[in-house]
């Protein structure tokens, strides 16, 4: 048996495949006409895979298209979008492109409604999301000497296992801490001198509280020297007060689980932006009511199609999400397109009186007064026959006196800048609820 264990761990070591930073970041500096040719074969080797999906063949042959329909990458858009319920419907295993048997790993999202939307990878999957997942963090400076600690849930989630591929692949020293609460993870953080930190952004907003009332100086009790959030909205209010209260340089991730979770888009070291990795895949910013494309600088729905997935191809995915896509060159001198940072899901949007309202615009103002904590409320009601907003803010214990000042200047500036008169409630410092997972902001109550 002792033989038996030794071959197994010599063949795992061996496949374990570690890339320089330098290395990753040279393959991220590809130019844009070699670009576009990879994008071009890849996509046709992307369409005769996903042609072998029964439901995606179908639905191609009514749309009148067919993995030959593809002679130039303009002809991408004659093909129907996948949507959310392509994966309902075919849920579990009704959206693979090989047997069962060629999966290696099954992922899925949290399925709170109905069933959840598995995803599923094979061995060359894995080895092409981790490349991408370690791209990135060599492109936000991460090397070898880091040690990085993930405190994302390492499950059926895609950001857990994602993260950590990535950190192994750059030869990084990876900790798969977990969600363990605030004080423990800054306790750890500091024995275990790491450098590196991934955080979805509330508990970022929730660690730089508990540092700010534990009395940790960041710069003399921790080594912290990069943060990288995703998989929610956060406003540049919240990167600031991130990086003062934890003394890091605040990164923007993002992915989504049907296509690979973190690893489709990063802000480079400019974070003008979050770079869409257009050799692996090709990004489109639609009108989400007519489904028409939008030009550079409008803001629209994000639309992906996956150029690398074997086990479970996605092309022209609607992903919900609302932000801007340009492909104007990068300061960093990459080519890789950049979109915004994510506005919010498109059924996130809150209409109050015929306005559209989205809970990261209310973060936005909130952060702007240091009075406030780091926790807030959207509580949605009935006026009558009419909706209204209510928005429930912390105030500091120093600054409580002054809450209905600051209760008068909060709402002001909400009307200037969502257009629309909001209610606003003070409640004392951690009278709010604090989640282990992602910030609960809207309560609706109508």
């Amino acid at each position: 048996m002792g033989g038996s264990f030794w071959r197994f761990a010599a063949s795992w070591v061996m496949g374990l495949m570690i890339l320089s930073a330098s290395q990753l970041q040279r393959e991220a500096s590809l130019d844009a006409e070699r670009v576009k040719h990879l994008q071009l074969e890849r996509l046709k080797w992307s369409l005769r895979q996903a042609w072998m999906v029964p439901h995606l063949r179908r639905k191609w042959a009514e749309a009148g298209v067919s993995p030959d329909s593809l002679k130039t990458l303009e002809d991408l858009r004659r093909f129907p979008f996948t949507t959310i319920e392509d994966f309902r419907m075919n849920f579990p295993y009704g959206m693979l492109a090989v047997p069962l048997s060629k999966v290696v790993r099954l992922h899925m999202s949290s399925g709170t409604t109905g069933d959840p939307k598995v995803v599923a990878y094979t061995a060359r999957d894995i080895e092409v999301w981790s490349r991408l997942m370690a791209r990135g963090l060599a492109c936000i400076g991460v090397d070898a000497g880091d040690i990085l600690v993930n405190t994302a849930n390492h499950n059926v989630f895609t950001g857990g296992l994602g993260i950590l591929q990535g950190a192994e692949m750059l030869g990084a020293t990876a900790v798969p801490l977990g969600p363990v609460g605030s004080e423990r993870t800054l306790e750890l953080l500091s024995k275990l001198g790491a450098t590196v930190i991934h955080a979805i952004p509330s508990f970022g907003l929730r660690l730089a509280e508990a540092a700010r009332s534990m009395g940790i100086d960041p710069s003399e009790e921790l080594k912290l020297r990069i943060g990288l959030f995703g998989a929610e909205p956060w406003s540049e209010q919240a990167r600031r007060r991130i990086e003062e209260g934890l003394g890091l340089t605040a990164y923007d991730n993002y992915g989504l689980s049907e296509l690979c979770g973190p690893g489709v888009a990063i802000e480079c070291v400019e974070r003008d932006g979050l770079h869409v990795w257009s050799d692996y895949f090709i990004p489109e910013v639609i009108d989400p009511e007519t489904g028409e494309p939008l030009e550079d600088g409008e803001e629209g729905e994000l639309v992906l199609t996956a150029l690398w997935k074997e086990a479970m191809p996605v092309i022209r995915y609607r992903t919900g999400d609302l932000c801007k896509i340009t492909h104007e060159p990068c300061e960093c001198g990459m080519v890789h397109p950049r979109i915004s940072r994510i506005k919010g899901r498109i059924d996130d949007m809150i209409i109050i009186k015929g306005v559209n309202v989205f809970p990261s615009q209310i973060e936005s103002v909130v952060m702007e007064f240091p009075e406030f904590t780091d926790n807030f409320q959207i509580v949605l009601s009935k006026e009558g026959p009419y909706d209204a907003m209510t928005v429930i803010v912390e105030v500091r214990r120093e600054a409580w006196d002054r809450r209905d000042e600051l209760k008068r200047q909060l709402e002001r500036r909400l009307r200037d800048v969502v257009l629309l008169r909001i209610g606003v409630e003070c409640v004392e410092e951690g009278s709010l609820p604090r989640p282990k997972g992602k910030a609960r902001r809207v309560v609706d109550r109508r």
